[in-house]
């Protein structure tokens, strides 16, 4: 295989643009010519500074992003996918001599055909974003096995994820959420719902809330807002543990659950929303770099409040 070029975290903090060995082509893959990958501000910001929490496979050096778009341009054993068809990967095995963590920020990937999921060419780089989405879908839907999905009256966090949950709910015909945002560069750009500072919200009854903000310190704080019986989702990454007060949880009943990853049927249904026009996923890419400017996109992308969403260009 042609060697192709990827972002290699070397250490914490140190970056480097590598060319690497391709995997070897089999049967059943795609190579993929990747247009443009994602910067993610939850797990790779926490793969970037080293305070991702240990599990099975982390190390160094490695490949991150889970959040890539390109062209099929080799095709083995895949029913359905041709050639020049544009598909959204997320993440991959493709790169020899590192670890793949998870292995999408490259300028060319060969993934398994069944890990891919064809987009409209139309799209663009915004199909970077069904990642986000699919991720803000299984929160309230679990992988299509909570039906109907849970309606979240109150998001917490108005990034790109939350952005998308209540994009998503107005989407799937369900009254408009609150969001809370303690950033003010942050409440612009709410379309149909009311993004809030938390001191202006009195309610104290909400049913359902969503975390997607990853502040460990919030979990009595939405304890307190609850109905009887009312659930909090953890749909933020926490890179510390989370505690709370227990009397007040047992006077509401509290329910406490964690969403994790999107599952396939995920990414199919908010694929399908975006192409049926109900999911829009405008507005929510607010810079883009050429992929040799990846040190000054990754610290722009972490550090500037106004940066909602970064992808890097693999092609000039």
């Amino acid at each position: 295989m042609t060697p192709a070029n990827a972002i290699v975290f070397e250490a914490p903090r140190q970056l480097s643009l590598r060319r690497l060995e391709l995997k070897p082509f089999e049967a059943g893959d795609l190579e993929v010519e990747v247009s443009h990958s994602g910067i993610s501000t939850g797990t790779e910001r926490l793969l970037w500074d080293g305070s991702m929490p240990p599990f099975p496979g982390l190390g160094y050096p490695l490949v991150p992003g889970y959040e890539t778009v390109g062209t099929v341009v080799r095709v083995g054993d895949a029913p359905g996918i041709a050639v020049g068809d544009s598909v959204f990967v997320p993440g991959s095995y493709s790169f020899q001599g590192v670890r793949n963590i998870f292995g999408g920020a490259g300028s060319r990937l060969v993934v398994p055909h069944d890990r891919v999921v064809r987009v409209a060419p139309s799209l663009g780089p915004k199909a970077v974003l069904l990642a986000l989405a699919a991720t803000c879908y299984h929160a309230l839907a679990f992988g299509g096995q909570r039906q109907p999905p849970l309606v979240p009256e109150l998001i917490v966090g108005h990034g790109v994820m939350g952005r998308l949950l209540a994009r998503i709910a107005l989407a799937l015909g369900q009254p408009a959420p609150t969001v809370w945002e303690t950033q003010p560069a942050r409440r612009g750009g709410a379309t149909g719902y009311a993004c809030v500072h938390p001191d202006e919200d009195a309610r104290k009854n909400y049913a359902a809330v969503v975390d997607v903000s990853g502040d460990h310190t919030l979990l009595n704080t939405l304890i307190a807002r609850l109905a009887p019986g009312g659930e909090v989702v953890l749909a933020g990454f926490y890179k510390q543990d989370l505690s709370f007060a227990f009397a007040p949880a047992f006077m509401r009943e509290a329910q406490i659950r964690v969403a994790a990853q999107w599952k396939k049927p995920d990414l199919l249904a908010v694929t399908a929303l975006v192409e049926s026009g109900a999911l829009s996923l405008d507005g929510l890419i607010t810079h883009t770099f050429e992929a040799g400017r990846a040190r000054e996109a990754y610290e722009l992308a972490f550090g500037d409040p106004q940066c909602l969403k970064m992808m890097l260009a693999w092609q000039a």
